[in-house]
């Protein structure tokens, strides 16, 4: 377990104590490292061979070795984080569309401005553990600031969520998110695009081993049925008309870990399909980039060279979600920069938004 979880736990233990005398229910006390049985907790898996050659588009170079989270951010563990934070919800963590936007997955928000709780509804009993949807890209840096506390419990503002990896101060509208960089010291983050691209693609085992098409240690397209025989994802056989297939077509998301004989080169599961997923990286000065595919989208949108960008303040992104990296020190580090820079031959694509 990582030093920030050990001090999660720590934390945890405190906000126990505090609840006697604060009035503070005990569903807001929170550590996602360690879910409540039968719910999938956060994981980090190690991504490796530090200072790999970039792929022909630019990306995936990164110069330290550093953790991915082996699955995208559940439904279940952004419900604690909400009930932790979330009593007024002065930015607006939680949104209508996440009790709305999908058939048998929900979130719903109970009570009223000071005192909300949420609760995981939905008829599908293993919604707690698929992805978190309609999550803005303010929202995801909120969460990671959250972590980089110690999963505090308390309103939104310095030290819980507007702090941290990210200095937010209340940002939520486009330009504001746009202007937000990860801060020297940052542990729990958004993946940069290398960050999120290598730990997808990379094949592994050297500096210079190459890239693979697909994040299923693949160059063949996966399939989208279960049950998983190896190469599968969660993807559709169209984005749009009659006759489309879903993986699921009842619940349309997978809980995070479903396909299990088909991980990523360094054992991250759902880099591809299921949901889009955050990355830090800026395009266009209005927008970041998504990458993955997702439940809804055809299998060619998994590949390593497609890409797509959304408003980073849209919240109501039902294929949008996201995972969290865990990056070393930045002493112990030496950063390959690339940015926004790194745009040639990538075909980056502009989300297309649903209400």
């Amino acid at each position: 377990m990582s030093k920030m979880s050990n001090r999660a736990l720590m934390v945890g233990a405190l906000v126990g104590v505090l609840t006697m005398t604060a009035s503070i229910t005990q569903a807001q006390v929170s550590n996602v490292f360690n879910m409540p049985t039968g719910q999938t907790s956060m994981q980090f898996v190690t991504v490796g061979n530090p200072g790999n050659a970039a792929d022909s588009n630019g990306y995936g170079s990164v110069g330290y070795t550093y953790q991915m989270a082996k699955y995208d951010v559940t439904v279940g563990q952004y419900c604690q984080f909400l009930n932790a934070v979330a009593q007024t919800d002065t930015y607006g963590l939680y949104n209508g569309y996440m009790d709305t936007n999908m058939p048998t997955i929900a979130i719903t928000q109970n009570g009223g401005p000071g005192s909300y709780s949420y609760v995981v509804t939905g008829s599908y009993s293993a919604g707690v553990n698929c992805p978190i949807f309609d999550v803005s890209w303010g929202d995801a840096a909120r969460f990671c600031n959250w972590l980089e506390n110690g999963q505090p419990v308390g309103p939104e503002g310095n030290g819980t969520t507007e702090t941290g990896a990210y200095t937010l101060n209340g940002a939520v509208t486009t330009s504001a998110l746009m202007a937000i960089t990860r801060n020297a010291g940052a542990t729990y983050v958004i993946p940069s695009m290398n960050e999120w691209y290598k730990a997808a693609y990379y094949k592994g085992g050297s500096t210079n081993a190459g890239y693979w098409l697909y994040p299923t240690q693949s160059n063949t397209a996966p399939v989208s049925s279960l049950p998983d025989t190896g190469n599968h994802a969660n993807f559709a056989s169209a984005t749009m008309g009659p006759g489309i297939v879903y993986t699921d077509p009842v619940n349309h998301l997978t809980p995070v870990g479903t396909f299990t004989l088909s991980p990523g080169p360094y054992g991250t599961f759902d880099q591809g399909g299921n949901l889009y997923q955050w990355t830090e990286l800026p395009l266009d000065g209005s927008m970041r980039a998504v990458m993955g595919g997702s439940w809804a989208d055809v299998v060619s949108n998994l590949q390593a060279h497609v890409g797509a960008a959304d408003d980073p303040a849209m919240n109501y992104g039902y294929n949008e979600g996201f995972r969290v990296a865990e990056v070393p020190e930045p002493g112990s580090i030496t950063l390959v920069v690339c940015g926004g820079l790194c745009l040639l031959a990538y075909a980056w694509r502009r989300r297309r938004r649903t209400a």
